[in-house]
């Protein structure tokens, strides 16, 4: 008769936790948008409270001189310090002694990792949406924004000459829409003085699956997507490949809860995610007279974007 007690149950457990570890942070998640948006910072202390950074722009203009004048042109930068508090958050799983009873009772039988795995995709899924809009799924907010809304962009709506005086897409040709994205992109450049320039655009998934299908011409089978990747105001300019992606979050984030296009630069330098503690688990603990429980934590201090004007937000589509 085989019996058990409850350290025999949580010794069970402890030692097939590393394992159940190792399979459940293997798994990709395709669907899960940030690490391929923004860089992630994990440099800070994990216990850190806050994260200080800062946001520069530069001022001044150079102007013709005389040599006996006094008034010389300077540039300067403006600085502003910020101080974004980091916040804990936690997910994790747990076993009752039935289950790990019945799992021992095979000898060499693991325990499963689909638990550990449904606590580490919820964590992405939570991250996901802190790096876009500031926000977790849950809707619990802490005042903060992300990467799509961020108030210190400049945000703009697209020319209203579509069909109607319309500024969304589908009542414009491919050539006005072809436009409004070089235009984007060429805010950021003009903006900024020419100091910056967008690498990076990210679509509402229906205004990308537009111009993926619709033809650049009604005689051509090249669609309006072939043609910006050849033809666009960054690749024109460095030569380098535009990224260009779609993103779920963007179809009314913008002005009268309208579609929005991102421009910008994704380098650290310009913006991050500071994530000083990535999710951990925590040694497995008895929570209760037949319950173990494995506690998972992060600490996360949101997106900073450093650099607004290497940014820009264009509304309407």
């Amino acid at each position: 008769m085989f019996a058990f007690d409850a350290q025999q149950a949580l010794g069970f457990l402890i030692s097939q936790t590393s394992g159940i570890e190792a399979q459940a942070y293997e798994i990709q998640y395709p669907d899960i948008q940030y690490p391929a948006l923004v860089p992630v910072d994990t440099s800070a202390n994990p216990w850190a409270k806050s994260v200080t950074f800062f946001s520069t722009d530069t001022l001044g203009q150079a102007e013709w001189f005389h040599h006996q004048a006094k008034d010389l042109p300077m540039a300067d930068v403006e600085r502003s310090r910020y101080e974004h508090p980091v916040e804990m958050a936690a997910i994790g799983y747990r076993y009752t002694s039935e289950e790990l009873g019945q799992a021992m009772l095979v000898p060499g039988l693991n325990l499963s990792s689909d638990r550990a795995a449904a606590a580490v995709r919820a964590y992405e899924e939570f991250m996901d949406g802190v790096a876009l809009r500031g926000v977790p799924p849950s809707g619990t907010a802490r005042g903060w924004t992300g990467l799509i809304n961020d108030p210190n962009v400049t945000a703009g709506l697209v020319a209203n000459d579509g069909t109607g005086a319309s500024t969304a897409w589908a009542n414009k040709t491919p050539d006005q829409i072809l436009r409004d994205i070089n235009a984007l992109l060429t805010g950021v450049y003009t903006g900024s003085l020419t100091v910056e320039m967008a690498d990076t655009l990210l679509l509402p998934v229906a205004r990308f699956d537009v111009i993926a299908t619709t033809a650049r011409t009604a005689t051509s089978d090249v669609t309006i997507l072939e043609h910006l990747r050849r033809n666009n105001t960054y690749t024109a300019i460095t030569g380098a490949p535009l990224t260009i992606r779609a993103v779920r979050g963007l179809e009314s984030v913008g002005a009268g809860n309208t579609g929005r296009m991102v421009a910008y630069r994704r380098d650290p330098q310009v913006v991050k995610l500071h994530l000083p503690m990535p999710h951990r688990f925590m040694a497995p603990w008895q929570s209760g007279p037949l319950v173990f429980d494995v506690p998972g934590i992060f600490r996360t201090g949101g997106v900073e974007i450093r650099r607004p004007k290497a940014f820009r937000y264009g509304d309407g589509i």
